[in-house]
């Protein structure tokens, strides 16, 4: 076993072996939490040996560290793909239900990266956390312009655009999490039909 796991590592480019390392790793998250993340279990799931892991990331913080920063990469790039473009540029209505159609649809293809960023485990790392939040703040940010740029007055106080893309950003993180618990029973459909009723009945 020895000689096969020296072997395979050989045969494994050095940037292959350590995107295998972070797959792993993030299978035990996702299937254990952070706790049950160590060196010997990510080399044993691995099929390499701890010095293998120790050589692509120093430690056990350093592994997380790595994981975290590119599952939270891989996030907002998704993110990017999805976002709301300016009210302004079309109905109001349509143009949230697809900006959500597209987030559904990647937290789907992706869960992994996804119940990182929305059910981050116990024993999480603290960059885990702060990455989450300095996220958060860049798509609430977006959000808002967003939603400043359509949004007309309905009264005598202008809508509160900061407030309403907080709301926006809330209900599909839920509907984000209800995909990743049961996603048999919260398909992207069923909960796109619902947002549709969500969205029309606000606006009457």
């Amino acid at each position: 076993m020895a000689t096969e796991t020296a072997s395979s590592s050989k045969r494994l480019p050095a940037r292959a072996r350590r995107e295998q390392i972070l797959d792993v790793t993030a299978g035990i998250v996702t299937r254990e939490g952070f706790q049950a993340v160590t060196i010997q279990a990510v080399a044993a799931a691995a099929g390499i040996s701890r010095p293998i892991v120790y050589e692509h990331f120093g430690d056990i913080d350093g592994l997380l560290d790595a994981l975290v920063k590119r599952e939270m990469a891989a996030a907002m790039d998704q993110v990017s793909q999805t976002r709301l473009r300016d009210l302004s540029e079309g109905e109001p209505a349509e143009l949230m239900l697809e900006s959500l159609s597209l987030f559904l649809g990647a937290v789907e293809r992706h869960p992994e990266t996804w119940r990182l960023v929305l059910m981050p485990s116990a024993g999480a790392p603290p960059s885990l956390r702060q990455s989450i939040e300095l996220g958060r703040a860049s798509v609430l940010e977006g959000l808002a312009h967003s939603v400043r740029k359509g949004l007309k007055p309905g009264g005598a106080d202008p809508p509160d655009a900061e407030l309403t893309a907080s709301i926006l950003s809330a209900i599909s993180d839920e509907y984000g999490r209800l995909v990743l618990s049961d996603p048999k029973r919260y398909s992207p459909e069923r909960l796109l039909a619902h947002a549709r009723w969500l969205v029309e009945h606000l606006a009457t």
